[in-house]
């Protein structure tokens, strides 16, 4: 059997694998949704732009419902907690979310110029909204959470929610919805052609852009920010007691992994690096360059966040030793044994399923393939 230890890492590592999952695909369907008023001049162009993401959204949001199944399963104290602390923010997500499927569903139904551009709107929220809150609950995350837990255990969110609109929120919110936008704008390269093609790759010049600046900023913010250390002895392979350790805070905490694993510095380089490969690519009209380096620009950006905290999952900001770590608030040794095994047979499950349907519709979009698919959305 697997050592609780190792087991509490390999979910570490899978959830951020799952996350990364979920923003590397449903971030282009958020991503061409937030484009669909900046680019889509005209109803044939807002419809190819549609119809690229159209047979991959349902399948792409599978990433997001498993994130959540696997946090519930990994993590429950993590999944209570912060859904009380974030609930206003995972309804509007959720509302948000809705406009997808029927957004998709009957935007087509009436031909009328004001029924279609209402959809329009409907779908920009559907890629808006959620795109910005995931980046300003991790803004929050980097913070604390004002949160700590009765004498039954039970958490108790201090907070507001406007509280978490705070303006270092803010800019980690612009850092995603700008790096998503990228990736729909990559995505756009590779499906679309003539116009929309290189409409596509100004804009993602253009987001690519302010990720980077975006990004650097953050880290100088963060740097001179209170972070979380813990100062006393954890026993990794304990039983989950998530209040029996000392933990203080301190300015530039969250760099505190990089000087002791230099190594590390290698994940933010990967923005930068994927950032400037994204604007050179799409400059040179090189598509799966430009979706293959915002994919590695995404990647950076999750796992430098997942690293800084590294272990912390939730930490409390008005009570820092009821802060939430990978080593004190998982579930049980035979849970996380059991729910590997699901993993191991239903990740690479999704993952084919995901690749197979890529190739399946691969090709680009014009004017032409609306007249020949009369059923096209």
């Amino acid at each position: 059997m697997i050592d609780y230890e190792i087991l509490r890492f390999i979910w570490w590592s899978l959830i951020v694998v799952l996350l990364v999952g979920f923003a590397i695909t449903d971030g282009f369907t958020m991503g061409v949704l937030n484009l669909l008023h900046v680019i889509g001049k005209s109803n044939v162009e807002r419809r190819i732009m549609i119809n690229t993401v159209a047979p991959h959204w349902d399948g792409n949001q599978v990433w997001l419902l498993t994130a959540g199944g696997a946090l519930f399963a990994a993590w429950p104290t993590v999944y209570a907690t912060s859904f009380s602390g974030f609930y206003i923010a995972m309804v509007l997500v959720l509302a948000a979310l809705f406009f997808r499927p029927v957004g998709f569903e009957y935007r087509a139904k009436i031909d009328n110029p004001k029924w279609r551009n209402a959809w329009d709107y409907g779908l920009l929220i559907g890629g808006f909204v959620p795109s910005l809150v995931f980046g300003v609950a991790f803004g929050n995350l980097l913070q604390g959470v004002p949160f700590e837990f009765n004498n039954i255990n039970q958490s108790l969110y201090t907070g507001t929610f406007f509280g978490l609109l705070n303006p270092f929120a803010l800019l980690c919110g612009i850092i995603s919805l700008m790096m998503l936008t990228t990736q729909g704008a990559t995505w756009l390269q590779m499906k679309t052609t003539e116009e929309l093609h290189n409409n596509s790759r100004k804009i993602a010049q253009v987001t690519a852009s302010v990720v980077l600046v975006a990004f650097i900023l953050a880290g100088v913010w963060l740097y001179f920010k209170d972070g979380f250390v813990i100062t006393s002895e954890l026993d990794h392979n304990a039983q989950s007691i998530f209040t029996a350790k000392t933990v203080v805070v301190e300015t530039g905490a969250w760099f505190k992994n990089f000087y002791e694993m230099p190594v590390l510095w290698v994940v933010p380089a990967l923005v930068v690096i994927g950032s400037l490969m994204t604007i050179a690519a799409s400059k040179a009209n090189r598509s799966g360059l430009a979706f293959f380096s915002s994919s590695v620009m995404i990647i950076g950006v999750i796992t430098t966040a997942a690293v800084s905290m590294f272990p912390f999952v939730m930490p409390s900001i008005t009570h820092p030793n009821m802060s939430l770590t990978m080593w004190d608030s998982t579930a049980s040794h035979t849970t996380l044994t059991v729910m590997l095994v699901v993993a191991c047979i239903f990740v690479p499950t999704v993952l084919g399923y995901t690749i197979w349907s890529y190739i399946k519709m691969y090709g680009r979009l014009d004017a032409s393939y609306l007249e020949e698919n009369k059923s096209a959305y």
